[in-house]
């Protein structure tokens, strides 16, 4: 099923695809992940005029290329895609409510900010009513993966809609992923980051316990690794500081992905799961966790910081 409804495509056939159709690019959100994205679209030859309330943000994306916008209004009006890569739901209906009227006919705006899936229906009936075109796509491969263009797409719209969307996503990822219509690239979203947030949580205990008991962090990860405990989380992205030198925990949690961001992702699966009747209880011990962590000064550090937290607060 997954090569039915998968296209990926190689690097040097990407590259070819996008030389030969340039197109205007709108991009609202430069954050961690949408900086990356965003120059890899400029490295693609396309024409990307970007907005973001951040004016650092801005900046770095106009020395790699891009035209300021100055406007979320101004970066859709011309643009023949629009991305949007936003941190809430809430953010993503006012920004939709504040462009749909102006992009212009023929345009296609593709949401890859994770949100509420329903919200995600709502915003493309309301669209298809004012004769517009939306997808959902949001991504996983964090942070090292938006910067190597080599991100998964999980695309929820039409088929035509989904094939016109390469036409970008290609410069951006390397898995792209047509889940059904719309919305359910949200739904693979949230119960993809449901695993991961559940995965670090477990991660971070055992490699605590590990290291209090005694046997060095990077003895047990590869234990782990070679074992039947290996996942992304003690494979790449290993929360104990100095196991892996490329993750967030060998420099200070900084960078990655935001441990309010998890817990957003988790209060998004359990708000689903409480909908449709899906009992979580492993989710929301993790969810319970996060709210935790996030009370107590970690919401602006990496997601896998719950090693810290754990590690700090091991009783005696």
């Amino acid at each position: 099923m997954l090569a039915r409804c998968t296209s990926y495509v190689p690097r040097h056939a990407r590259a070819m695809s996008t030389a030969a159709s340039k197109v205007k690019v709108g991009f609202l959100g430069l954050g961690n992940m949408g900086g990356h994205m965003a120059n890899n679209l400029l490295k693609a030859g396309h024409a990307v005029a970007v907005y973001d309330p951040t004016e650092a943000a801005v900046e770095r994306a106009v020395a790699a290329g891009a035209t300021n916008a100055g406007s979320a209004v101004a970066a859709a009006k011309d643009a023949d895609f629009l991305v949007t890569m936003l941190p809430t739901t809430q953010s993503v209906i006012d920004t939709f409510d504040a462009v749909l009227g102006e992009c212009k006919e023929g345009s296609l705006l593709i949401d890859c900010s994770t949100i509420d899936p329903i919200a995600t229906q709502k915003l493309s009936a309301k669209a298809a009513s004012m004769g517009r075109r939306v997808i959902d796509a949001p991504v996983s491969g964090g942070v090292g993966g938006a910067e190597a263009a080599t991100l998964t797409f999980m695309v929820g719209g039409s088929d035509g809609d989904f094939e016109a969307s390469k036409t970008v996503l290609q410069s951006m990822g390397k898995n792209i992923v047509h889940c059904g219509g719309a919305g359910t690239g949200q739904v693979a979203k949230i119960c993809n980051n449901l695993i991961l947030g559940i995965s670090m949580s477990g991660v971070s205990e055992a490699m605590n316990l590990g290291v209090k008991l005694g046997i060095d962090p990077k003895t047990l990860a590869g234990i782990v690794n070679t074992s039947t405990g290996r996942c992304w989380s003690s494979d790449t992205y290993n929360p104990c500081p100095g196991v892996i030198d490329t993750a967030p925990a060998s420099r200070g949690y900084t960078g990655g992905f935001g441990s309010a961001l998890m817990r957003k992702d988790l209060k998004l699966a359990a708000d689903a799961a409480a909908g449709v009747g899906a009992p979580i209880p492993v989710g929301k011990a993790s969810l319970e966790a996060y709210d935790r962590i996030c009370e107590e000064g970690y919401a602006g550090l990496d997601f896998s910081s719950m090693y810290r937290y754990v590690s700090e607060n091991t009783r005696k």
